[in-house]
Protein backbone atom coordinates (compact mmCIF):
# COMPACT_ATOMS: atom_id res chain seq x y z
CA UNK A 1 0.00 0.00 0.00
CA UNK A 2 1.35 3.39 -0.74
CA UNK A 3 2.26 5.70 1.59
CA UNK A 4 1.08 9.38 1.81
CA UNK A 5 3.41 10.36 3.53
CA UNK A 6 5.31 9.71 0.45
CA UNK A 7 3.34 12.58 -1.91
CA UNK A 8 5.40 15.23 -0.69
CA UNK A 9 8.93 15.28 -2.00
CA UNK A 10 11.15 13.87 0.84
CA UNK A 11 14.17 16.58 0.98
CA UNK A 12 17.05 16.52 3.60
CA UNK A 13 20.17 18.02 4.27
CA UNK A 14 23.49 17.34 5.44
CA UNK A 15 24.46 17.88 8.85
CA UNK A 16 27.57 19.95 7.91
CA UNK A 17 25.43 22.76 7.30
CA UNK A 18 23.41 22.31 10.42
CA UNK A 19 26.76 23.02 12.20
CA UNK A 20 27.58 26.15 9.78
CA UNK A 21 24.46 27.38 11.08
CA UNK A 22 24.85 27.37 14.09
CA UNK A 23 28.42 28.55 13.66
CA UNK A 24 28.01 32.06 14.85
CA UNK A 25 26.58 31.64 18.13
CA UNK A 26 29.26 28.63 19.03
CA UNK A 27 31.99 31.18 18.24
CA UNK A 28 30.25 33.22 20.66
CA UNK A 29 30.43 30.44 23.40
CA UNK A 30 27.18 30.07 23.54
CA UNK A 31 25.27 26.68 24.04
CA UNK A 32 23.17 25.56 20.60
CA UNK A 33 21.42 22.43 22.23
CA UNK A 34 18.31 24.09 23.30
CA UNK A 35 18.05 25.13 20.10
CA UNK A 36 18.57 22.11 18.63
CA UNK A 37 16.15 20.28 21.07
CA UNK A 38 13.71 22.97 19.73
CA UNK A 39 14.16 21.85 16.70
CA UNK A 40 14.01 17.87 17.28
CA UNK A 41 17.85 17.34 16.25
CA UNK A 42 19.48 14.79 18.20
CA UNK A 43 22.78 16.83 19.01
CA UNK A 44 24.72 13.36 18.83
CA UNK A 45 23.42 13.47 14.68
CA UNK A 46 25.74 16.09 14.41
CA UNK A 47 29.10 14.32 15.24
CA UNK A 48 28.30 11.83 11.88
CA UNK A 49 29.99 13.27 8.70
CA UNK A 50 26.98 11.84 7.05
CA UNK A 51 23.98 12.23 9.34
CA UNK A 52 21.03 14.50 7.69
CA UNK A 53 17.79 16.32 8.99
CA UNK A 54 15.01 16.94 8.04
CA UNK A 55 13.75 20.22 5.44
CA UNK A 56 11.44 20.71 8.00
CA UNK A 57 14.20 20.70 11.22
CA UNK A 58 16.14 22.98 8.94
CA UNK A 59 14.13 25.69 8.29
CA UNK A 60 12.53 25.35 11.73
CA UNK A 61 16.30 25.44 13.31
CA UNK A 62 16.29 28.93 11.14
CA UNK A 63 13.81 30.75 12.41
CA UNK A 64 14.38 29.55 15.74
CA UNK A 65 17.82 31.47 15.57
CA UNK A 66 16.24 34.44 14.10
CA UNK A 67 13.47 34.62 16.53
CA UNK A 68 14.97 34.13 19.86
CA UNK A 69 18.27 35.99 19.22
CA UNK A 70 16.45 38.62 17.16
CA UNK A 71 18.93 38.39 14.70
CA UNK A 72 18.43 37.88 10.93
CA UNK A 73 22.41 37.32 10.61
CA UNK A 74 22.50 34.56 13.41
CA UNK A 75 25.25 35.96 15.39
CA UNK A 76 27.43 35.95 12.69
CA UNK A 77 28.30 39.73 12.66
CA UNK A 78 29.36 41.17 15.75
CA UNK A 79 26.06 43.11 15.66
CA UNK A 80 22.80 41.56 15.10
CA UNK A 81 20.69 42.34 11.98
CA UNK A 82 17.44 42.97 13.80
CA UNK A 83 14.33 41.04 12.83
CA UNK A 84 12.64 43.16 9.56
CA UNK A 85 15.93 44.19 7.78
CA UNK A 86 15.49 41.87 4.97
CA UNK A 87 11.82 43.06 4.38
CA UNK A 88 13.11 46.79 4.34
CA UNK A 89 15.57 45.91 2.08
CA UNK A 90 12.75 44.07 -0.41
CA UNK A 91 10.40 47.08 0.17
CA UNK A 92 13.39 49.31 -1.04
CA UNK A 93 13.41 48.12 -4.11
CA UNK A 94 9.53 48.32 -5.04
CA UNK A 95 9.20 50.86 -7.46
CA UNK A 96 12.34 50.23 -9.45
CA UNK A 97 12.41 51.24 -13.41
CA UNK A 98 14.80 47.62 -13.84
CA UNK A 99 16.60 45.03 -12.02
CA UNK A 100 20.13 47.20 -11.63
CA UNK A 101 18.13 49.96 -10.24
CA UNK A 102 16.38 47.48 -7.71
CA UNK A 103 19.78 46.02 -6.84
CA UNK A 104 21.58 49.60 -6.32
CA UNK A 105 18.25 50.41 -3.78
CA UNK A 106 18.97 47.17 -1.72
CA UNK A 107 23.14 47.54 -1.74
CA UNK A 108 22.19 51.54 -0.54
CA UNK A 109 19.46 50.09 2.12
CA UNK A 110 22.33 47.38 3.15
CA UNK A 111 24.76 50.27 3.92
CA UNK A 112 22.57 52.21 5.84
CA UNK A 113 21.89 48.80 8.26
CA UNK A 114 25.63 47.24 7.86
CA UNK A 115 28.38 48.89 8.47
CA UNK A 116 30.55 46.01 8.65
CA UNK A 117 29.04 44.21 5.31
CA UNK A 118 27.93 45.44 1.95
CA UNK A 119 27.04 44.89 -1.35
CA UNK A 120 28.24 45.61 -4.56
CA UNK A 121 27.29 45.79 -7.72
CA UNK A 122 29.60 44.96 -10.50
CA UNK A 123 29.28 44.77 -14.16
CA UNK A 124 31.71 43.58 -16.54
CA UNK A 125 31.32 43.55 -19.98
CA UNK A 126 28.20 41.47 -20.68
CA UNK A 127 28.51 39.78 -16.89
CA UNK A 128 27.19 41.40 -13.88
CA UNK A 129 27.96 40.62 -10.46
CA UNK A 130 26.76 41.14 -6.68
CA UNK A 131 29.84 41.02 -4.62
CA UNK A 132 30.04 40.48 -0.72
CA UNK A 133 32.36 42.03 1.32
CA UNK A 134 33.09 41.64 5.09
CA UNK A 135 35.52 44.06 7.00
CA UNK A 136 35.83 42.19 10.39
CA UNK A 137 38.48 39.38 9.82
CA UNK A 138 37.05 37.44 12.66
CA UNK A 139 33.85 37.07 10.63
CA UNK A 140 35.38 36.45 7.24
CA UNK A 141 36.13 32.77 7.76
CA UNK A 142 32.47 31.28 8.46
CA UNK A 143 31.28 29.56 5.30
CA UNK A 144 27.75 29.68 6.14
CA UNK A 145 27.56 33.59 6.36
CA UNK A 146 28.52 33.87 3.03
CA UNK A 147 26.34 31.11 1.38
CA UNK A 148 23.35 32.35 3.71
CA UNK A 149 23.84 36.19 2.78
CA UNK A 150 24.48 35.24 -0.60
CA UNK A 151 21.51 33.25 -0.87
CA UNK A 152 19.55 36.09 0.65
CA UNK A 153 20.34 38.93 -2.22
CA UNK A 154 20.30 36.13 -4.81
CA UNK A 155 16.73 35.01 -3.86
CA UNK A 156 15.45 38.36 -3.58
CA UNK A 157 16.80 39.86 -6.81
CA UNK A 158 15.57 36.81 -8.34
CA UNK A 159 11.81 37.37 -6.93
CA UNK A 160 12.19 41.27 -8.12
CA UNK A 161 13.36 39.90 -11.91
CA UNK A 162 9.81 38.03 -11.92
CA UNK A 163 11.05 34.47 -10.07
CA UNK A 164 14.43 33.61 -11.72
CA UNK A 165 17.85 35.14 -12.00
CA UNK A 166 20.09 32.62 -13.79
CA UNK A 167 23.73 32.62 -12.42
CA UNK A 168 26.87 32.10 -15.15
CA UNK A 169 28.94 31.18 -11.87
CA UNK A 170 29.54 31.69 -8.03
CA UNK A 171 33.00 32.82 -6.41
CA UNK A 172 33.52 31.88 -2.91
CA UNK A 173 35.92 33.90 -1.08
CA UNK A 174 36.94 30.71 0.82
CA UNK A 175 38.59 27.22 0.21
CA UNK A 176 35.88 24.69 -1.23
CA UNK A 177 34.30 23.14 2.23
CA UNK A 178 33.58 19.90 2.97
CA UNK A 179 29.96 19.86 2.46
CA UNK A 180 30.86 20.87 -1.14
CA UNK A 181 28.90 18.25 -2.98
CA UNK A 182 25.90 19.84 -1.51
CA UNK A 183 26.28 22.62 -3.47
CA UNK A 184 25.04 21.71 -6.81
CA UNK A 185 21.15 22.44 -5.41
CA UNK A 186 22.16 25.75 -3.30
CA UNK A 187 24.35 27.39 -6.21
CA UNK A 188 23.52 25.59 -9.50
CA UNK A 189 26.14 26.64 -11.83
CA UNK A 190 29.86 26.69 -11.82
CA UNK A 191 31.78 26.91 -8.44
CA UNK A 192 35.04 28.81 -8.17
CA UNK A 193 36.47 29.11 -4.58
CA UNK A 194 39.46 31.17 -3.00
CA UNK A 195 38.65 34.01 -4.93
CA UNK A 196 38.60 37.76 -3.76
CA UNK A 197 34.63 38.42 -2.56
CA UNK A 198 31.99 35.74 -2.60
CA UNK A 199 29.51 36.78 -5.68
CA UNK A 200 27.04 35.54 -8.30
CA UNK A 201 27.23 36.68 -11.56
CA UNK A 202 24.79 36.25 -14.35
CA UNK A 203 24.57 37.49 -17.78
CA UNK A 204 24.32 41.56 -17.61
CA UNK A 205 21.39 41.96 -19.44
CA UNK A 206 18.86 41.01 -16.34
CA UNK A 207 19.68 44.25 -15.43
CA UNK A 208 17.19 46.05 -17.78
CA UNK A 209 14.99 43.31 -16.86
CA UNK A 210 11.82 45.94 -15.68
CA UNK A 211 10.70 45.03 -11.78
CA UNK A 212 7.02 44.74 -11.52
CA UNK A 213 6.55 43.60 -8.14
CA UNK A 214 3.53 45.39 -5.94
CA UNK A 215 2.97 45.46 -1.98
CA UNK A 216 0.74 42.47 -2.21
CA UNK A 217 3.53 40.18 -4.01
CA UNK A 218 5.75 41.44 -1.29
CA UNK A 219 3.67 40.48 1.58
CA UNK A 220 3.18 36.67 0.13
CA UNK A 221 7.36 36.36 -0.68
CA UNK A 222 7.70 37.41 2.80
CA UNK A 223 5.68 34.70 4.18
CA UNK A 224 7.50 32.19 2.81
CA UNK A 225 10.86 33.90 2.68
CA UNK A 226 12.82 32.27 5.11
CA UNK A 227 12.40 28.60 4.09
CA UNK A 228 12.93 29.80 0.24
CA UNK A 229 16.09 31.65 1.18
CA UNK A 230 17.43 29.17 3.22
CA UNK A 231 15.95 25.59 1.05
CA UNK A 232 18.18 24.29 -2.01
CA UNK A 233 16.50 24.48 -5.33
CA UNK A 234 15.92 21.51 -7.53
CA UNK A 235 16.12 22.11 -11.13
CA UNK A 236 13.67 20.25 -12.53
CA UNK A 237 14.97 19.90 -16.26
CA UNK A 238 18.25 18.05 -14.99
CA UNK A 239 17.51 13.89 -15.78
CA UNK A 240 18.62 13.36 -12.36
CA UNK A 241 15.40 15.45 -11.15
CA UNK A 242 13.39 13.30 -13.52
CA UNK A 243 14.93 10.19 -12.26
CA UNK A 244 14.16 10.77 -8.89
CA UNK A 245 10.41 12.18 -9.28
CA UNK A 246 9.63 9.04 -11.34
CA UNK A 247 11.37 6.64 -8.34
CA UNK A 248 8.70 8.80 -5.97
CA UNK A 249 5.81 8.10 -7.99
CA UNK A 250 6.11 4.54 -8.18
CA UNK A 251 7.13 3.58 -5.23
CA UNK A 252 7.16 1.27 -3.19
CA UNK A 253 7.56 -0.19 -7.02
CA UNK A 254 11.39 1.09 -7.25
CA UNK A 255 11.29 0.18 -10.74
CA UNK A 256 14.64 -1.03 -12.34
CA UNK A 257 17.22 1.43 -14.49
CA UNK A 258 15.55 -0.56 -17.33
CA UNK A 259 11.72 0.40 -16.03
CA UNK A 260 12.74 4.08 -15.58
CA UNK A 261 14.49 4.15 -19.02
CA UNK A 262 11.68 3.28 -21.01
CA UNK A 263 9.24 5.32 -18.67
CA UNK A 264 11.28 8.62 -19.39
CA UNK A 265 11.44 7.79 -23.33
CA UNK A 266 15.33 6.93 -23.52
CA UNK A 267 17.43 4.08 -23.62
CA UNK A 268 19.15 2.13 -20.76
CA UNK A 269 22.71 3.22 -22.17
CA UNK A 270 20.93 7.14 -23.02
CA UNK A 271 20.00 7.50 -19.28
CA UNK A 272 23.09 5.71 -17.53
CA UNK A 273 25.18 8.83 -19.82
CA UNK A 274 22.93 11.39 -18.79
CA UNK A 275 23.23 10.64 -15.30
CA UNK A 276 26.84 10.29 -15.21
CA UNK A 277 27.26 13.89 -16.84
CA UNK A 278 25.55 14.78 -14.11
CA UNK A 279 27.90 13.35 -11.83
CA UNK A 280 25.32 10.55 -10.38
CA UNK A 281 23.86 7.48 -11.36
CA UNK A 282 20.45 5.50 -10.99
CA UNK A 283 21.73 3.65 -7.78
CA UNK A 284 22.69 6.54 -6.02
CA UNK A 285 19.88 8.40 -6.55
CA UNK A 286 17.73 5.07 -5.67
CA UNK A 287 19.69 5.53 -2.30
CA UNK A 288 19.62 8.95 -1.89
CA UNK A 289 15.74 8.76 -2.22
CA UNK A 290 15.63 6.30 -0.06
CA UNK A 291 17.59 7.53 2.64
CA UNK A 292 15.67 10.57 2.74
CA UNK A 293 12.51 8.81 2.77
CA UNK A 294 13.24 6.73 5.61
CA UNK A 295 14.31 9.92 7.37
CA UNK A 296 11.65 12.12 7.05
CA UNK A 297 9.55 8.97 7.96
CA UNK A 298 11.18 7.86 11.24
CA UNK A 299 11.08 11.89 12.18
CA UNK A 300 7.58 12.03 11.65
CA UNK A 301 5.83 8.82 12.35
CA UNK A 302 6.08 5.53 14.50
CA UNK A 303 6.22 3.69 11.08
CA UNK A 304 7.84 -0.27 12.62
CA UNK A 305 11.40 -0.58 10.85
CA UNK A 306 9.99 -3.72 9.17
CA UNK A 307 7.14 -1.62 7.31
CA UNK A 308 9.87 0.84 6.42
CA UNK A 309 12.07 -1.28 5.15
CA UNK A 310 9.34 -3.05 3.06
CA UNK A 311 8.34 0.30 1.46
CA UNK A 312 11.76 1.00 0.50
CA UNK A 313 12.11 -2.12 -1.67
CA UNK A 314 14.22 -4.43 0.99
CA UNK A 315 13.64 -7.64 1.68
CA UNK A 316 13.66 -7.51 5.80
CA UNK A 317 14.69 -4.98 8.75
CA UNK A 318 18.16 -6.12 9.11
CA UNK A 319 19.20 -5.07 5.67
CA UNK A 320 17.53 -1.92 5.63
CA UNK A 321 19.38 -0.52 8.90
CA UNK A 322 23.00 -1.70 7.42
CA UNK A 323 22.29 0.29 4.33
CA UNK A 324 20.74 3.08 6.69
CA UNK A 325 23.81 2.90 8.70
CA UNK A 326 25.82 3.43 5.40
CA UNK A 327 24.08 6.15 4.46
CA UNK A 328 24.09 7.95 7.63
CA UNK A 329 26.70 6.33 9.72
CA UNK A 330 23.98 6.23 12.43
CA UNK A 331 21.33 3.51 13.33
CA UNK A 332 17.72 4.27 12.50
CA UNK A 333 16.91 4.87 16.23
CA UNK A 334 19.01 7.46 16.45
CA UNK A 335 16.44 9.76 13.77
CA UNK A 336 13.19 8.55 16.23
CA UNK A 337 14.70 10.26 19.02
CA UNK A 338 14.83 13.48 17.23
CA UNK A 339 10.73 13.37 16.63
CA UNK A 340 8.98 15.38 18.93
CA UNK A 341 5.32 15.90 20.24
CA UNK A 342 4.10 19.28 18.35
Amino acid sequence: MRSNLTKKAPITIPAAMVRGMLAGIEARGESVESYLQAAGIPMELLDHPGARVTADQYVLLFRLLIDRRRDECLGFLLRPLKPGSFALMAHSALGSRNVEQAIRRVARTFSLLRDDATLELRIEGDCAGMLLGFDEASVVHHVFLHELMLRVFWRLVAWLAGGRLPARHFDFAFAAPPHVDSYSQAFPARLEFGRAHTAIWFDSRWLQVAVRRDEDALRAFLAEAQANIIMPRRNDELTSSRVRDHLRRMQPGWPDLSAAAAALHMSTATLQRKLALEATSFQALKDELRRDIAIVRLNTSGVPLAELAQELGFTDSAAFQRAFKGWTGSAPGAYRQGKRTL
